[in-house]
Order: structure tokens, then sequence, then C-alpha cells
């Protein structure tokens, strides 16, 4: 199977996995692991922040930053196509009783004047907004990268406005390697940021959270009310610090192989796709409204059928994405799929 469903499908490989049945452990929660230790200082010196713990997800980080940052009937903005909105079951309000406060921005990304236009005059029956939280990259934005000037400003606003402000940095690292900019320079606006071990650099589970030391004292409180504390973690650790060592770079291999598959699939009849929208390794597909056409379901059931897999985010819209356990050689096999799908 050609498995482009999502970047988190990819697997450990041999020597990561060689990596972590020989990782020193101890017990996390009483910061006795000495491989999550090291990968808590890796991540926080990347970050440019003072401190950093390890969680099973990116979801929990998300969910543990915005409950330190708020209080229950507090308002949080974001992208209307933010992960927190569509892909965490309600956490923000079931865990932290948060509000959102979505801006439409443009592939996944707000302009600092939008974010201006979306601030409330303070009123007493009005919500309290808090926290302002930016998405990098953007997933349902087809893996749009912001500008550091667009999070510059974005955070300058948030602040002069006495708001938090927290990076949803799951693929932060394909940012860092489509634009040259590094992780420190992309989350220095930022009071909290985090990154994914479990997509496109291949781990098999992890994400970890940075901030102050004063923020991580408090995340850990909620990390531990969340039932995030863990024990030997440093056999999962050991993954995400293998996957820094050796899996970002080739991050662009999956650039290039998205890039690749949506020049590939240009003038198949029935389907559109925009190569220049590709800025890293997610891609979405647009299937016409006409007669013959497949809709979405139906055209990830006729390309599975054939050995690879796609994602029907709706009706008429298809996501893929490249990762590690895609190959150069599995793009030409996945275009011609496609192709034969559609003649159908």
């Amino acid at each position: 199977m050609i498995d482009l469903f999502s970047d988190t499908k990819t697997r450990p490989t041999p020597a990561m996995r060689a990596a972590m049945a020989g990782a020193e452990v101890g017990d996390e929660s009483s910061f006795e692991d000495p491989t999550v230790n090291l990968l808590c200082e890796r991540v926080a010196d990347l970050l440019g922040k003072e401190a950093a713990l390890f969680t099973p997800s990116g979801t929990m980080c998300n969910q543990i930053a915005l409950a330190v940052h708020g209080r229950p009937g507090d308002e949080v903005i974001c992208d209307a196509s933010a992960h927190i909105v569509h892909s965490e079951a309600g956490g923000v309000a079931a865990n932290g009783g948060l509000n959102l406060c979505t801006v439409p921005g443009l592939r996944g990304r707000y302009s600092a004047a939008q974010l201006r236009a979306a601030i409330r005059t303070p009123a007493r029956g009005s919500p309290r907004q808090r926290v302002v939280v930016v998405e990098q990259t953007s997933n349902f934005g087809g893996g749009a990268v912001w500008p550091v000037a667009e999070l510059d400003a974005v955070t300058s606003v948030a602040h002069e406005h006495g708001y938090a402000t927290h990076m949803d940095g799951a693929r932060l690292m394909n940012a860092v390697v489509a634009s040259g900019v590094s992780a420190s320079a992309q989350a220095r606006g930022f009071d909290s940021v985090w990154i994914d071990f479990s997509k496109g650099l291949g781990a098999p589970v992890g994400a970890a959270l940075a901030g102050s030391k004063a923020f991580i004292a408090e995340a850990w409180r909620v990390k531990q009310r969340f039932g995030g504390s863990m024990r030997q973690a440093g056999i999962v650790a050991a993954g995400a610090l293998y996957a820094l060592d050796h899996h970002v770079e080739r991050l662009a291999e999956d650039h290039a192989n998205a890039r690749a598959l949506a020049q590939g699939l240009v003038g198949i009849p029935g389907l559109r796709v925009d190569p220049t929208l590709v800025d890293t390794n997610i891609l979405f597909l647009h299937l016409d409204d006409a007669p013959g056409v497949p809709d979405g379901a139906e055209f990830c059931r006729r390309i599975q059928e054939h050995g690879v897999r796609m994602w029907c985010y709706a009706e008429r819209t298809v996501r893929a994405v490249t990762h590690l356990d895609v190959g150069a050689a599995d793009i030409g096999v996945a275009v011609g799929v496609v192709r034969q799908a559609m003649q159908a």
C-alpha cells in the first residue's frame, strides 16, 4: 500500500527501533528518565524556550497549553480551519471550558489586521479573550507555511492586547525545512509552542511542549490531570531523539514528492490540483461535479483497490500527504493509479 492518507502513518525505521530498544529509562513523572530529560532539553533549545515537557500526543500539547493560558468561559482566537476546531473532539470546551473565536484566513493563515478586527471591545457580557493560536504549517490549509513576518505581526498584536500566544507546531519542522527559517525564530513571539515527532519525523509516538519555566511548571499540573504522566517513557523519547538527529533535513524529500505528485496529476480529466499551492508535504485534489466523475469517497475507494490510499476530506475534495514511507518511485505509481481510476 502506498499510504498517502496522512504522515501519521509513518513507521519507525530499523535504526530508530534499535535506538529505542537500547534507551536508558527511568520514571518520567519524577524526572528520573534520562532520555526524556535529554529530549526536553533538546526541544527547549530548538524552540528557544526555557523548558519543555514530553507528552503522548500533539493534541494533548494543545489542550494543556490552552488550559494553562485560559480560564473557563474565556475565548481563544484561531483560524476557522484550525486543528483545535475540527480534530480534537471538542477538547477546548470539554477540557478547558473555553470558547473559540474563528477567523476566516487564507489557507489556514490569518493576517494581523484580521486578528485586530476579531478583538472584542471589553464588555461584562462578552467572553474575555485570552489566547491567540497559530498552526504551523496549516494542515487543512494544505500544508501552507506562515512566513515569519506574518507570525511576528500576529504575535505583536496579540501581546499588545495582553493575550497569550500559542503555536500548534505539529508540522513546524516542515516549515523550517521549506522556509529555511529556524524553529526558534518562528517561535520567538509565542508563549508556548510544541512539535510533533509522530508525523513527518517518523517516530511512533509523542510530542513536546515548550515555554517558560513557570508555564511548564503549570503545564505539568495539567498534564498530570489529563493522565499524561508516564513512567519509563525513554523508550519512546529515544525515537523522538533519533528523529531530530536523522529525519529533519530529509523532510525536503517529502516536499519534493508532494510537488511531483501534484505536477503528475495536472491535466487528468475531472481532477483539479494546483502545484503552486504545495508548500510542504500536503496537497488537496478537487473532483469536478460533472457526470461520470466520482465523488471523494468513490475516488478513494477506487484507488485503494489498486494499492493507493488517500483521505476523503470533503464530498469532492481529497487530501494526500507524503512522508517517510513514500518514496519517489511510489509517486509515479500513485499518479498512474489515479489516472486509471479517473478513466474508469
